[in-house]
């Protein structure tokens, strides 16, 4: 009995030691990998960064056909109610006519 009372806390310790140097060991791998992550961000901040004048451009671009687009649509748009609001009022003269004759 007193032989484990002896080797049981020294088998402890050493066990404990050894999870402390794997602990030591994945945390030096993590920031090790945290940098290169780091890196590879600004890589692609960098990237974007120089683009960010082409999708200016294209958002301008896309602005104004869609500017353009609204102009002819709102364009044949009034043409075509001009058109029906037309007949409507030919037809409600030719009823006024008729009523006025009778």
């Amino acid at each position: 009995m007193s032989f484990l009372l002896e080797f049981l806390p020294i088998v402890i310790y050493v066990l404990l030691i050894i999870i402390l140097i794997i602990g030591i060991v994945l945390v030096i791998k993590c920031l090790v990998t945290l940098d290169k992550v780091e890196k590879v961000v600004d890589n692609v901040n960098e990237k974007v960064k120089a683009l960010d004048g082409l999708f200016h451009i294209i958002d301008s671009t896309t602005d104004r056909i869609v500017l353009i687009t609204d102009k002819v649509v709102e364009g044949i748009t009034s043409l075509i109610a001009n058109l029906f609001t037309a007949k409507k009022n030919k037809k409600k003269e030719v009823s006024k006519k008729e009523t006025k004759e009778s």
